[in-house]
């Protein structure tokens, strides 16, 4: 556990708490597949959270399509300085997620019940995060809205992380953002490093340029 105990530190009995659940009802329920069990550490937990590198202090994060929790229950764990949103439409997911919630005694989270576009006028994040939810250009529609004045999304994502941040310049340029790069955090500690598509809000990211809708007449 000597990677474990270091990205964890004294959470580390909480992230020991929270695997074993992935392990029993994460699998029962569908959230995690079976061959996942294995590797939960490697590939999940430590994959989500050397992400804290690239979040601010004190940050508000929402973590977007929340499903099993990750990233943000585990950013959750890491970070106690951090307050997390976990935003999830499905009911069954949003159980398991209050019922990690209460299991880990997070109280630096919240679970709600909701798909992004229901929010919108509610959320001023200064992070969203997301994790396997969609391809970019369709993150950035449903994530930018959700943030601050030049708070950022941070979506992990694998090997076609580069193809998909070419694919959304059309809709990141609707928005207006100030930068989209690609960021890798946690080498020296998951192989490989875990792959992030960072993308920083402009003055005011409400919605995407020309998608207001008309006023009926």
């Amino acid at each position: 556990m000597g990677i474990e105990s270091e990205v964890f530190g004294d959470a580390l009995p909480v992230a020991e708490r929270y695997a074993a659940f992935l392990a029993d009802a994460g699998v029962e329920r569908g959230l995690i597949g079976p061959r996942e069990v294995d590797r939960l550490w490697e590939r999940h937990l430590i994959n989500c959270a050397v992400v804290a590198e690239a979040v601010p202090d004190k940050a508000r994060v929402v973590d977007i399509g929340s499903g099993a929790g990750l990233p943000g229950i585990v950013l959750a764990i890491v970070r106690p300085d951090l307050s997390v949103t976990l935003l999830e439409p499905l009911l069954r997911r949003t159980t398991f997620l209050n019922e990690c919630v209460e299991l880990l005694e997070l109280p630096n989270v919240e679970v709600r019940r909701a798909r992004a576009e229901e929010v919108v006028q509610e959320f001023a994040m200064d992070v969203a995060t997301a994790r396997a939810v969609a391809p970019l250009e369709r993150l950035a529609k449903w994530a930018l809205p959700l943030l601050r004045p030049g708070g950022q999304l941070l979506a992990l994502k694998g090997e076609r992380a580069a193809v998909e941040l070419e694919e959304a310049q059309p809709v990141l340029k609707r928005f207006g953002v100030r930068t989209a790069e690609l960021l890798q955090v946690g080498r020296g500690k998951v192989d490989p490093p875990t792959t992030l598509v960072r993308v920083v809000a402009e003055s005011a990211p409400r919605r995407a340029k020309g998608s207001r809708k008309k006023r009926s007449s």
